[in-house]
This record gives C-alpha cells, structure tokens and sequence, in this order.
C-alpha cells in the first residue's frame, strides 16, 4: 500500500528537499511505496491526510500523525535513528 509522507520546512526549498530524497532513498531501500508532498511548515494541514510527518525545523501542533523530525539529515546526527523510527512508522501496517 502507497504511503504518504508529508516533508516540510519554512520555505518548501532547500533543507525539505535533502530530507525528501533522504526518505525517498530510505523506502526505495526498504520496499516501501511512498509518495512525498513537500510543502511550508504552514501548508501541513492541507496537505493531509498522510502517514508520516518529516519537518526540518520544530513543529508544535499535532495533527494527529506521527511527527519525525528530519533535522539528522539536515545535520548528519542520529541519521540511523532517524531512519529506524520512519521505518517503523511506515512498515506499521
């Protein structure tokens, strides 16, 4: 089954599209169909429902998805991590 990851940051550009391949790479690595909606921070709701949140900078609200920070790939640290908790979340079903 597809899966939805929502991959976002404060202007849609640079920092969510490292993340977005970073996940995309992940999925492709793992078996997992995915598809990525990279959008604003603002734009999140609009954009749901999804599986999966990936933001590249702190987001507050809960929208009611599980919400994985994407800053490891922005950073280098605690990618495996990272990458082990998306996992999770995506081979949940």
């Amino acid at each position: 089954m597809k899966k939805k990851v929502i991959v976002a940051c404060g202007g849609a550009v640079a920092t969510s599209t490292i993340a977005a391949n970073k996940v995309v790479e992940l999925c492709k690595k793992n078996g997992i169909d995915v598809t990525i909606c990279q959008v604003r921070i603002s734009e999140i709701p609009s954009n749901l429902p999804a599986d999966l949140i990936v933001p590249t900078s702190r987001v507050k609200r809960d929208f009611g998805v599980p919400v994985i920070t994407g800053m490891p790939f922005i950073s280098g640290v605690g990618v495996e991590k990272t990458e082990a908790a998306i996992l999770k979340v995506l081979k949940d079903d």
